[in-house]
């Protein structure tokens, strides 16, 4: 999935991943909590405040829902601007409530905080941020203006100036703090999502290509035999014919075309075959193949495999899994796109493990980037080497975040470090992904059975 792709994605996501049915909800239970909180302050507590202007200003609200309840159906997506203007229409009644009902002395001005991070979750940073700045004008203009309270005792309900700009303080902290982290959160989320899919979507992509070359293996050998016949019978044509110029020339261009068929197919069924018949491989064949596409872009690619010294002497076996050939794969470009002329990729196992490392020649990671790496999203390791060095890239972190997802699948820890800080040489990037031989090793006497024919 390209960069622009995401952002389109993530654009049409943001704007309608909410539903009306959803505040409409929201706000019927903000009703209720509001006509209780009325009806038990003037009746029980006795409060007294102009109960039917505050019973009008809920009634709006019940006229909205019922409104957005009749005319639109209940799993209607919002667009940014009418998610913001329901958002923008709670904010004010619930300050006209709240201005009707004492202002900031009533307790019940927290709920402010409520609009604010439903904004944070399903609209765009400058809705949201417009969004806050009108919570704070409302409270700001609660704390100076207001109808007051009056006690069941006669008194007039008065803070101290002191308190009353305490809670204005807390109140508009309260609403930063909560809009700003709830979009963190919220976006982290939606990233993730983003980046997951784009994972399915390589380890898919992945699986078809091999399924692909199982079945261009199957069609190359059904086909052989009929292509056999026809260069069978086109050769005796041709002894027959040898009085007739005119179609010899026709059945030597079938006999000849027969035999570019062949030879097509036998090109094409050659990767498929080994998809199809080599479901295991030696580690090193393995990280050959998945840095096949990378060793010929004008960096030298040099593999070094070696046991440890106590261990076995013979290359272990593993399953030729996909998304350990793809993780690989992404591994190897990332050190290669970096590198300055050469990255090293070390194959070593142990009795009890495997290990691929990677180092490339290039600068290494940046230390602002250590506690990022592999999340989906960081968009490069030197924004302005990096531009200078890989023009027109667009790095997005994608290719770390696929890689590290698809090989911790498969039962690999991945370790992120620089050269120069793991042995003090000079060097650029270090990867080192490390499995239990028991997770991918393939188990002697294992076998694949029988390849069926197609059959029509």
């Amino acid at each position: 999935m390209a960069p622009n792709e995401i952002e389109m994605l993530r654009d049409t996501k943001r704007n309608n991943w909410v539903r009306l049915r959803t505040l409409v909800m929201l706000r019927w239970f903000a009703i209720a909590g509001q006509m209780a909180a009325i009806l038990a302050a003037y009746f029980h507590f006795g409060i007294r405040f102009d109960i039917g202007l505050a019973v009008m200003t809920v009634g709006a609200s019940v006229v909205g829902n019922l409104i957005f309840t009749v005319v639109y159906p209940g799993n209607k997506r919002l667009a940014e601007h009418e998610a913001m203007l329901m958002i923008v229409f709670d904010i004010l009644q619930l300050g006209l409530l709240l201005y009707i009902t004492g202002g900031l002395t009533n307790p019940f001005a927290l709920l402010l905080l409520a609009p604010v991070s439903i904004a944070a979750s399903v609209l765009r940073l400058a809705s949201m941020s417009l969004l806050t700045a009108l919570s704070i004008l409302v409270i700001s203009f609660l704390s100076e203006f207001n109808l007051p309270l009056i006690l069941r005792s006669g008194e007039t309900l008065v803070l101290p100036g002191i308190f009353v700009f305490g809670f204005w303080i807390a109140l508009v902290i309260g609403v930063v703090f909560l809009a700003a982290y709830a979009r963190r959160v919220t976006t982290e989320m939606h990233l993730m999502n983003e980046a997951l899919l784009a994972t399915q979507l390589a380890l898919s992509r992945e699986q078809k290509l091999t399924d692909l070359g199982g079945v261009v293996a199957a069609a190359a050998h059904e086909l052989g035999t009929p292509l056999a016949t026809i260069k069978l019978v086109s050769g005796e044509l041709l002894e027959e014919l040898v009085d007739r110029p005119d179609l010899v020339e026709d059945v030597t261009l079938i006999r000849d075309q027969s035999d570019r068929c062949r030879d097509i197919l036998r090109s094409m069924g050659r990767a498929g075959k080994e998809d199809l018949h080599l479901r295991k491989a030696p580690v090193e064949a393995v990280v050959r193949e998945a840095a096949e596409p990378h060793v010929d872009r004008g960096k030298s690619v040099i593999f070094e495999v070696a046991p440890s010294a106590e261990a076995d002497p013979r290359q272990p076996e593993i399953f030729r899994r996909p998304e350990i050939v793809h993780g690989l794969r992404n591994l190897i470009q990332n050190a290669v796109d970096f590198a300055e002329k050469s990255v090293e990729i070390e194959v070593l196992w142990t009795d009890d493990s495997i290990t691929i490392r990677i180092e490339d020649d290039g600068k290494g990671y940046p230390q602002s980037v250590f506690g990022r790496i592999g999340d989906p999203f960081v968009r490069s390791r030197r924004q302005g080497d990096d531009q200078r060095r890989r023009p027109g890239y667009e790095g997005m972190g994608l290719g770390l975040f696929i890689a590290k997802t698809l090989l911790e699948r498969s039962g690999a820890s991945l370790s992120f470090a620089n050269a120069a800080a793991m042995d003090g040489k000079d060097g650029g990037a270090v990867v080192m992904v490390s499995w239990p031989r028991d997770r991918i090793e393939s188990k002697i006497g294992v076998t694949l059975g029988q390849n069926v024919p197609i059959r029509a």
